[in-house]
């Protein structure tokens, strides 16, 4: 439901983009707790920072409940600051130690009036909102710091609305780049079946929560990185870029829509309404653009409908004459990553417990995988099993749970989108993560609400299939252990502390783990809410 401790800086300012049209509906249901118009002012923007994605601009549900009056009036004061405060064991945090007392019952008030309508963002706005920082025409032509860009990562420093720029090589913190409020995801152009883009991996185009998209070029030096800038909605999640690197595409959560824009100079080029009707035949307004990603072997874009339950293949080869193939399966749509092949992607339809399978060559579903509660497994995991062959595999947000799935259709037939096995964990979790040369799976635990597990990885032998270590990263109040990636080569693990409960301060941490003896190796400090980690030279070439 909620993430982070609010913040009163320039990045607030960003949030305020966001709910500035919102009209105010304070007492609009009879039956809800009065509130003033300030009180529901600062309930309208800690529930965009912290709730929104879950549950929804308008409180329908998705991954989270369904928060509208009719709903939680019936709770009731009382019982809904107990859920704020503690969260549950079926995904949602407790903000006990993010949120003051006071805030919770500020929220457990706000979330009992009926939900203000934001505003539409048209191609004219997005075009005033675009900012070239360095003219393309004066982009280097080698890199200007000397280190070995291929293995930087780039730290999403959540609620300070930046980026870290690390050197993987040294561990040494290169440059802090602003970027938009609630950094979500972050891409690169990636090896494409057929096209040739010169140096992939150098430019990174990075989505905000609050919609703004940053273009940032490593080979500058560190105060010239963040090169443009573009707000594409108010509330945004995914970014991808094309295979030939000339366009990029951003997902709006509001308004749902997507937009297209010219790569190079981050200008808006196209924007495509989201809403639709779903697959239950019914319209959907709030239709939420979750995973965007390219298509390895064919020249488009792969966009998740999340309430809508369908993917969107979106062919970019002619943007005047725009064709996509809308492609039912499942909702909600979250979030996926593709099989070894590249062909297959496989994505996570949380409210309805199966990871949903897409062939990109016919363009249309392939399978739908049954799997435990509200599957999420990020930018996921592939591996080798000894009995199954080729797998996949996803946490989950509901139950602590790892699945395991094959998925080679073409060398192993029978296994191909069966479940191959599971492994029970100590509780729900958000990513998975491993490397060919490792022998293990990597998973976090940051969605169950006791802090012991919350800030703990566990370890599992892809062999054995049996955790061999639990970690645990901290034991600081506040404090979560999210999200895993190796280094270029596969000999390290980074893993993020989160200081969820302080994020003023540079008090978060890498924690770096020999990827062979499980042990400490190194950390880096200095960082702001680190949460997802991304390696250059791994995700450029779909190493999972």
């Amino acid at each position: 439901m909620f993430k982070t401790k609010l913040r009163t800086s320039a990045l607030s300012m960003a949030v305020g983009l966001a709910i500035s049209g919102m009209a105010t509906t304070a007492g609009a249901a009879n039956q809800a707790p009065k509130m003033t118009d300030a009180e529901f002012e600062k309930g309208k923007t800690i529930y965009f920072q912290r709730c929104a994605g879950c549950h929804g601009t308008l409180r329908k549900g998705a991954t989270g409940k369904n928060l509208e009056p009719k709903n939680t009036i019936k709770l009731g004061q009382k019982r809904l600051e107990k859920i704020i405060t503690y969260g549950t064991e079926g995904g949602m945090n407790n903000f006990d130690d993010i949120l003051s007392k006071d805030e919770i019952t500020l929220m457990a008030k706000y979330i009992q009036q009926e939900p203000p309508i934001p505003p539409e963002m048209p191609l004219k706005l997005m075009k005033e909102r675009h900012k070239v920082y360095v003219d393309p025409k004066d982009y280097p032509t080698k890199p200007l710091h000397g280190r070995n860009w291929k293995n930087f990562f780039l730290v999403i420093e959540r609620d300070v609305g930046k980026i870290a720029v690390i050197d993987g090589d040294k561990k040494e913190i290169v440059a802090h780049i602003p970027t938009g409020y609630a950094v979500h995801v972050l891409k690169a152009v990636e090896h494409h079946k057929g096209m040739h883009v010169d140096n992939p991996g150098r430019f990174w185009y990075v989505m905000g929560r609050d919609g703004m998209m940053t273009k940032v070029d490593l080979w500058q030096t560190p105060d010239k990185m963040k090169v443009a800038q573009t707000q594409v909605a108010y509330d945004a999640r995914d970014v991808a870029v094309s295979g030939d690197g000339k366009y990029v595409i951003g997902g709006g959560y509001w308004p749902p829509h997507f937009v297209i824009l010219d790569a190079l100079t981050m200008e808006p080029l196209k924007v495509v309404s989201a809403r639709g009707v779903n697959v239950d035949g019914e319209f959907v307004n709030e239709s939420r653009v979750a995973a965007v990603y390219d298509t390895p072997l064919a020249p488009s874009w792969l966009v998740s409908m999340k309430e809508l339950g369908q993917m969107w293949q979106v062919d970019y080869s002619d943007l005047d004459n725009l064709q996509v193939t809308m492609i039912n399966s499942a909702k909600y749509l979250h979030d996926g990553f593709y099989d070894p092949s590249g062909r297959y992607f496989q994505i996570a339809a949380n409210a309805s417990n199966k990871m949903v399978v897409i062939d990109t060559v016919e363009r249309k579903l392939e399978a739908m995988i049954d799997v435990d509660k509200k599957p999420h497994p990020g930018p996921g995991a592939n591996w080798i099993d000894p009995k199954c062959g080729p797998v996949g595999g996803t946490t989950h947000l509901g139950v602590g749970k790892v699945t395991v799935w094959g998925n080679d259709p073409k060398g192993h037939p029978d296994q191909a989108w069966k479940i191959c096995y599971e492994v029970e964990t100590d509780g729900p979790g958000v990513f998975i993560r491993t490397h060919p040369k490792s022998q293990y799976v990597w998973a976090d635990q940051t969605k169950h609400p006791d802090p012991e597990v919350q800030q703990s990885i566990q370890v599992i032998d892809k062999k054995t299939r049996e955790i061999v270590k639990t970690i645990r990263l901290t034991e600081k109040k506040g404090y979560a252990a999210v999200h895993i990636e190796f280094n270029a080569d596969g000999s390290e693990v980074w893993t993020s502390v989160w200081n969820r409960a302080d994020s003023k301060k540079p008090n978060g941490e890498i924690i770096i783990f020999d990827a062979k003896t499980l042990k400490e190796k190194a950390r880096i400090k200095g960082l702001y809410a680190p949460t997802g980690k991304f390696n250059v030279y791994n995700r450029v070439n779909h190493v999972t």
